[in-house]
């Protein structure tokens, strides 16, 4: 029968002491990373000859079959044990004996669960970037298909200026490429190995940090090892990226949920995307879209939580700590979820291109086209604002007005303003540059 897990420090303490200590419950998700790295460290032990090579075989079979057994569901993690790291080395010890103890040389918990934390991060960086990608690519598709038709563009939630919903959704293209940027920068800074700082101040064992960093695709060994054990920026600087996508993501979901609205109706958000009410029939809620709005406020906290954490620490390594893998996990997998569903649900959502056009349409959005033709002919800006202002406080669409209302207004306007005011001239005016930004977009899905 095997031996309940308790910790890998010899002592005991109270109950309720044990509950508090325990990380196990958050940091059983890195039970791969975990072993990776032991894996790593044993076969640099061995090579350096700080452990026999019949020792080194052992260990590398034992933690190969331990993975393999979580992998497929033979081995279930012990939640009695203190942490991750706890059960791997007591399984491991278990199966294959003595040599099981000596994985643990010239390694503390500090500089393991550094490394275990930077693998993590690492693996779902790469995870959230494709599931960028997937969101861009939806846009980008969206975009294409919808390049000309006709919108209003808004300021303070007023319509301003004529644009296209092509134009429109690559803004958002735009600010998702900024977000991976900052994760890909984010992941760069965490690129390099902990193992072999030890709890604070490295070792006197021959070990060779540089084969146990490349051993783990990292660029190289963390230089200094109070920073090594110590060191939380990459989480910060995860976090914080985290939190701007999410500011993103909150800005499309706002803009879907007044988009998909009747009084909008500029789109249909798709089916599996919408929920009904449970007393209006009629009703279709656009509540993923408000959820992930909601939930931006959930990585913001998880960000400032670990501030928090941070911010007094002496060096090096405090068991506050902990508490980092809550708030980076909780936030990584709130941002991974948002994009699962924002991704589709842009790629399914239907455009009403009539209705945008009747918006753009009702709004004197070409009144500044108004203007510039004055300017064109002569008139300086600010006297052509108050005649263009003139004109729109007389409630008729410019598009309406006859040449004698427009010369009554002033007598420079000639039957040429009629082309200067329609929506489609203003836009094409603007070279808006549309292909450019798809070509760009596609450039980012590429690489």
């Amino acid at each position: 029968m095997r031996r309940a897990m308790n910790n890998l420090w010899g002592g005991s303490v109270a109950e309720a002491a044990r509950q508090l200590n325990s990380s196990i419950a958050v940091d059983s998700r890195m039970w791969r990373e975990d072993i990776e790295g032991s894996l790593a460290h044993a076969a640099m032990l061995a090579k350096q000859g700080i452990i026999s090579p019949a020792d080194g075989a052992a260990i590398q079979a034992g933690l190969t079959g331990i993975l393999q057994d979580i992998e497929n569901g033979a081995l279930a993690i012990d939640m009695s044990a203190e942490d991750i790291h706890t059960f791997v080395e007591m399984t491991l010890t278990q199966r294959i004996g003595e040599a099981g103890k000596r994985l643990h040389t010239a390694r503390s918990r500090n500089d393991q669960v550094a490394t275990d934390l930077r693998l993590y991060t690492r693996r779902r960086i790469d995870e959230l970037l494709d599931l960028v990608r997937d969101a861009v690519a939806a846009i980008h598709d969206k975009a294409a298909a919808y390049a000309d038709a006709v919108m209003p563009g808004y300021t303070h939630l007023q319509r301003a200026q004529p644009v296209t919903f092509g134009h429109y959704l690559c803004a958002w293209a735009m600010m998702l490429i900024r977000d991976a940027g900052r994760l890909a920068d984010a992941k760069k800074r965490l690129d390099q190995c902990p193992l072999g700082a030890c709890a604070l101040a490295g070792t006197s064992f021959p070990i060779d940090r540089e084969a146990t960093a490349a051993a783990l695709g990292f660029s190289g060994p963390v230089l200094n090892s109070l920073d090594a054990v110590s060191d939380r920026d990459f989480c910060v600087e995860t976090l914080s990226a985290l939190s701007l996508l999410m500011t993103h993501l909150s800005r499309m979901a706002e803009e879907l949920v007044l988009w998909s609205s009747l009084e909008f109706g500029f789109v249909t958000l798709p089916e599996g995307y919408v929920t009904g009410s449970s007393i209006m029939p009629q009703k279709k809620n656009p509540d993923m879209a408000e959820l992930i709005r909601g939930k931006t406020g959930r990585v913001y906290g998880d960000l400032t939580a670990l501030l928090t954490v941070l911010k007094g620490l002496p060096l090096a390594y405090n068991k506050d700590m902990q508490e980092d893998k809550q708030a980076l996990f909780d936030g990584l997998d709130t941002a991974a979820l948002c994009l699962t569903v924002l991704s589709p649900m842009i790629g399914g959502m239907t455009p009403h291109p009539a209705a945008m056009r009747k918006a753009a349409g009702a709004g004197f959005i070409n009144a500044t086209d108004c203007a510039d033709w004055l300017v064109e002919h002569g008139v300086p800006f600010r006297e052509a604002y108050g005649i263009a202002a003139s004109l729109v406080h007389g409630g008729k669409p410019l598009e309406e007005l006859s040449l004698a209302e427009y010369k009554a207004a002033c007598p420079v306007f000639d039957e040429t303003i009629y082309a200067a005011v329609d929506l489609d001239a203003c836009v094409k005016r603007r070279h808006l540059p549309l292909a450019e930004e798809l070509a760009a977009i596609q450039a980012f899905l590429q690489e």
